[in-house]
């Protein structure tokens, strides 16, 4: 026999479970080990005869073989039916959310994963194995869900709980079922018991935080004491709540927590119960409600961690001006270091802040020349260092504030921003370069990609990382690999670009990386970097952490050395802001100050500052070659910063040279025509190449990655550059002049420039003669082959469509690579003709007659030589 069972008390989520292991385990019997929660008798008194649940006394012990436990894995909850599990053959199966306790039981099926609810671990069971479900199966199973998640918003609800829900929905779930039963009015004792615990609610602070400690006593059980503690925090709004009730003999004990310093689950197992981080339960015989409390509050003293101070978060040391700096100056040192805002400060007491806003109206009104203390706010807010963070954000929304001067003594040692809260809000906060933390609402953890970096770098950039760490822990600085490394190790993707970034000298760090490999050095040193240049073709890019800012928009950027921090922010995009630690004590630990994973997960390209495309407006091209490259998207504000940097020219203010650098790289993409797209839906295309019509190209753009692959495969590919393909299939259609000003304009070689003019020339002769041969030779068409630059060849091969023409045109390209004559020079030398630029025009005359097949051997191809050589002698005579 196969017995499903839960906890004691047990709630919407146990019945929920059991009713979902039901449909897995059709053969099975559902067992209530004891008492049930007050939502659940209800239900039951309506649902019994539906769902068949058996008493503990309608078993025979004897008979079972399978126990399917569901939502608790601890013996203690089971009351009479714990006996069971401890008897000889018998199976278990546990379905679980709870996290593991030291006297939890093992089975030999276990599926225990941190969701919401249980329900929704059966739910994705249910679904993997096809199993149907009727609107009152799927009703039942989202009250279970609903009530352990809060309706979807407690703490530790993951998206895998909606995605049950939107399943159930799906297969008839009734809402209105599930309100109902959720939001029941309570009952008389219920509201006799909540009024005892406001009654007697104490409020405690421990490092920082604010938690409620209410208790009660009642002569009989009373069901839903979680409900009441879920109303006691709705109440108090503090950190977190723990109810305290004595019932028949027994404590009870149940608790919520709001934030991640206080973790409940961890509180309440020294009181022998269990849960999760964010609500958590136990249950205590004989001892009295008052001995409870005070065992409670030791173990909270002991538990409870410091809350995110300011002093964690804050930016330091901080920008300032002088209350004399005038308004222009104080406005271009925030563009310098991207700042929104600058306190004030004068004899090291601060005295005021000015904004962004403050600057600009008062340049708007022509002030520019003003000093700023008649424009700044004097009615400053100010924090201390050990503030928690919490209360900075009560500040900054009671009081509209967008940052908050951190003093100390009087004295400004920092600044926090919005910024800088909400990091700790969601998931990444910056304390001395430490790891992304996790919450119970935020699932972003301290990776550490040494494994990743391991499978997916070349051994030899390993070796070179990895020594990078040891020589910085003697040198007694930090270095991380940043930008590309770490993007394309959480992506998968070959990663050939490593840069490497030092707290200290960059410059050192690279010579010391040529004496242990070898190789040479490029040192900048106006840029604080230098370039590795390893024996074995490889290179490593070495800067010192610098901040860089730009005079004027579009400006070539001033350095100055940094921070890790800084020097993350003067990125281009939070995709390409991220680092990894190369130290030995802590190598491939992710640095991510600004979302840049989140980003990557959810495919978004995102500036990190809204004057990102003024600062650098090539950052236009750049964000759409990332967008296509990685099929991503630009993120909304991301996109519409760039559709008004667009409708200002910015791209105009930048050298021509600079564009023309990631033009080529957009052209060496592997797939540069949605890149190319793009550009046209975002009105570039139109600047950079000027009366070329996109439309007349597009398709030809979009066959050359497969014309290219077919040639490659023929073997006949040839010297090429894969930019200068698509250079020259952008130029094909244009007009001489239109292509000439082009060239001249990016400043292409004379050289090249003469390709693209051959191929303007030749191109739609040599596609026609190869589309319609009729009159044409070999000789002939191979002429006009030979006539375009090897990198017209894909070109040409796009507009043949038809099996003939394309198998034609490989027969003259294999031709042209491949068949060559048996003489040369020294064969006319010896048969006494005298060498000049006869003999060119003669072999050449040859090798078109071999093409022709009119010659064969080397005795027919010295024949036709010596008549093409004598007829050229008498036509000299002659002439």
């Amino acid at each position: 026999m196969e017995l499903i069972t839960t906890h004691t008390n047990a709630d919407m989520d146990a019945l929920a479970s059991m009713v979902a292991a039901q449909k897995l385990y059709p053969g099975a019997v559902m067992v209530f080990p004891g008492k049930l929660s007050r939502n659940v008798e209800e239900f039951m008194a309506l649902h019994k005869d539906t769902l068949n649940v058996m008493s503990v006394s309608d078993i025979n012990p004897g008979i079972i073989d399978k126990i399917i436990l569901v939502d608790t894995r601890t013996p203690g909850r089971l009351d009479k039916l714990a006996a069971l599990l401890d008897q000889p053959g018998v199976e278990i199966h546990i379905y679980d959310h709870h996290p593991r306790g030291e006297d939890d039981i093992r089975g030999k099926t276990e599926v225990v994963e941190m969701v919401g609810a249980t329900t929704t671990l059966m739910v994705e069971k249910i679904r993997e194995q096809g199993i149907k479900l009727t609107p009152m199966e799927a009703t039942i199973l989202s009250l279970g869900i609903y009530e352990d998640t809060g309706s979807l918003i407690f703490s530790n609800t993951t998206a895998r709980d909606a995605q049950a829900v939107a399943y159930l929905l799906y297969h008839g779930a009734n809402l209105a079922v599930v309100t109902d039963f959720l939001e029941r009015p309570l009952t008389d004792d219920q509201r006799t018991l909540l009024k005892k615990l406001l009654v007697s609610a104490e409020c405690y602070q421990f490092n920082g935080l604010k938690m409620l400690i209410a208790r009660g006593d009642v002569d009989e059980f009373v069901g839903g004491l979680s409900l009441l503690t879920h109303k006691l925090a709705d109440f108090s709004h503090l950190d977190a709540v723990f109810a305290v009730v004595e019932m028949e003999e027994r404590v009870y004990v149940v608790a919520r927590s709001r934030v991640a310093g206080v973790n409940v689950r961890e509180i309440l197992a020294v009181l022998g119960g269990g849960g999760h981080a964010a609500a958590a339960s136990a249950t205590i015989k004989n001892k009295p409600v008052d001995d409870v409390v005070e065992q409670l509050l030791k173990v909270i003293r002991m538990k409870v961690r410091p809350p995110v101070a300011v002093a964690d978060i804050m930016s330091t040391p901080v920008k300032t001006v002088t209350p004399d700096t005038v308004i222009e100056e104080a406005g271009r040192v925030m563009l310098r270091y991207g700042h929104t805002g600058l306190p004030v400060v004068k004899k090291e007491k601060i005295v005021g802040v000015i904004s962004r806003r403050d600057v600009e109206k008062a340049v708007h009104h022509g002030l520019g020349h003003a000093p700023v203390k008649g424009f700044m706010n004097c009615n400053m807010i100010t924090v201390e260092p050990e503030m928690p963070a919490s209360v900075v954000r009560d500040l900054m929304v009671e009081h509209n504030i967008g940052r908050l001067p951190v003093l100390r003594e009087g004295k400004l040692v920092g600044i926090v921003s919005r910024t800088d809260v909400l990091r700790t809000l969601h998931g990444s906060m910056k304390n001395d370069h430490e790891k992304v933390f996790k919450t119970d609402s935020y699932q972003i953890i301290s990776d550490n990609i040494r494994e990743l970096m391991s499978l997916g770098l070349a051994e030899k950039y390993m070796n070179v990382l990895e020594r990078a760490g040891e020589i910085a822990s003697v040198m007694d600085c930090k270095v991380y690999g940043t930008g590309g490394i770490v993007r394309d190790v959480l992506l998968g993707v070959e990663c050939l670009d490593i840069d490497l970034v030092v707290e200290g000298d960059g410059i050192e760090m690279a010579r010391a990386l040529r004496q242990e490999f070898g190789g040479r050095v490029r040192v900048h040193p106006k840029f604080c970097t230098a370039t590795v240049l390893f024996p074995g073709g490889h290179q490593v890019d070495v800067a010192t952490a610098r901040v860089e800012f730009y005079q004027y928009p579009a400006a070539m950027p001033q350095i100055e050395t940094s921070s890790l921090h800084q020097d993350l922010y003067r990125r281009d995009f939070t995709i390409n802001a991220m680092a990894v630690s190369l130290n030995k004590e802590d190598f491939g630990n992710v640095m991510d100050f600004f979302g840049g994973r989140e980003d990557l997960k959810r495919g978004l390209i995102r500036v990190l500052h809204n004057l990102s495309f003024v600062e650098d407006p090539i950052r236009l091209l750049r964000a759409v070659r990332f967008e296509k490259r990685y099929r991503m998207n630009l993120e909304p504000q991301t996109l519409k910063l760039a559709r008004e940097a667009v409708r200002n020219k910015m791209l105009a203010r930048v050298s021509a040279e600079r564009i023309w650098e990631e033009l080529k790289h957009i052209l060496m993409e592997p797939r540069p025509e949605p890149v190319l797209s793009r550009l046209v839906k975002m009105k570039l295309w139109d600047f950079l190449f000027p009366c070329v019509k996109y439309d007349h190209i597009k398709r030809v753009l979009t066959r050359l990655p497969r014309a290219i692959k077919k040639i490659q495969s023929w073997d006949l590919a040839g010297t090429w550059e894969q930019w200068m393909i698509y250079l020259v299939a952008v130029l094909h259609c244009a007009d001489k002049e239109s292509a000439g000003n082009i060239c001249r304009r990016y400043k292409i070689s004379k050289r090249l420039t003469d390709k693209i003019s051959a191929v303007l020339n030749g191109w739609q002769g040599t596609v026609n003669a190869l589309r319609s041969p009729e009159g044409y030779r070999t000789s002939d068409l191979a002429g006009y082959l030979i006539s375009l630059p090897a990198e017209a060849y894909p070109l040409v091969l796009t507009y043949l469509v038809d099996n003939e023409s394309r198998r034609r045109f490989r027969e003259v390209l294999s031709a042209i690579y491949y068949d060559s004559i048996s003489i040369d020079g020294r064969d006319l030398r010896s048969m006494g003709f005298k060498p000049g630029p006869a003999f060119k025009r003669a072999l050449d005359a040859v090798w078109q007659a071999r093409l022709d097949q009119l010659v064969h051997t080397r005795e027919e191809e010295l024949n036709y030589v010596r008549e093409f050589l004598l007829a050229d002698e008498g036509a000299m005579k002659n002439g």
